[in-house]
């Protein structure tokens, strides 16, 4: 692997690994509690979010050295409006059912602060190709995330997985896994996972510590 692909790599693996939005940084909860009630709205999201991610941060990479720094901000927010409109009318056209299960969260993609935050951070200060990268590999992060909610709350509170059963009639559903509550539930258990992970990597402690001293 050449030094620019080990860059590419390492530029898309921070989402999905070291800076996870949902499991590293604990961002955008509102979407990840809200629609992981089944697995096709989590992917449906985590698809969508993944492409205002990508086109956002392309055309903010692009027009980064003409963007005044005064009105960067506002600027940055109407270029990611334009990508969630775009996306809002797709799904819309796609399917209805799907619109009204997502609700007013393809919306509030506008405001996601995982998208923002890598214009702000990393695609105005980045060439259009690594910040694509990076873009992808967060959106990948975000949707391994919110997939990760989404099956485990629709096997346990629908005894389903894409809307195909798996255990019969005589399943009795986990009813809270689909309320609120389940949600926190099922993200702690996942966090608790994800964290017990990291501790188990080579050098953890010695990491630990040193950060300590």
């Amino acid at each position: 692997m050449t030094p620019a692909q080990a860059k590419n790599w390492d530029e898309f693996m921070e989402g999905i690994w070291r800076q996870n939005p949902v499991f590293v940084m604990v961002l955008g909860m509102c979407p990840t509690l809200a629609v992981t009630v089944s697995a096709v709205n989590a992917l449906s999201m985590g698809l969508a979010t993944t492409f205002v991610l990508i086109a956002s941060c392309f055309l903010v990479s692009v027009m980064r050295n003409v963007i005044p720094k005064e009105v960067r901000i506002a600027t940055y927010i109407v270029i990611i409006a334009t990508f969630v409109t775009v996306v809002d009318y797709v799904i819309q056209a796609v399917s209805l059912a799907l619109y009204d299960a997502l609700g007013a969260f393809i919306q509030l993609i506008v405001v996601n602060c995982i998208i923002l935050g890598r214009a702000e951070a990393h695609a105005s200060r980045a060439a259009p190709v690594p910040a694509m990268i990076n873009a992808t590999g967060m959106g990948a992060g975000f949707t391994i995330g919110l997939l990760a909610l989404g099956v485990v709350r629709e096997i346990l509170g629908a005894g389903t997985l894409f809307g195909i059963s798996l255990f019969g009639a005589s399943f009795q559903p986990w009813v809270i896994m689909v309320l609120p509550p389940g949600g926190f539930f099922v993200l702690g258990a996942w966090l608790l996972v994800f964290a017990w992970w990291e501790r188990r990597k080579p050098g953890a402690d010695v990491a630990e510590v040193t950060q300590h001293a």
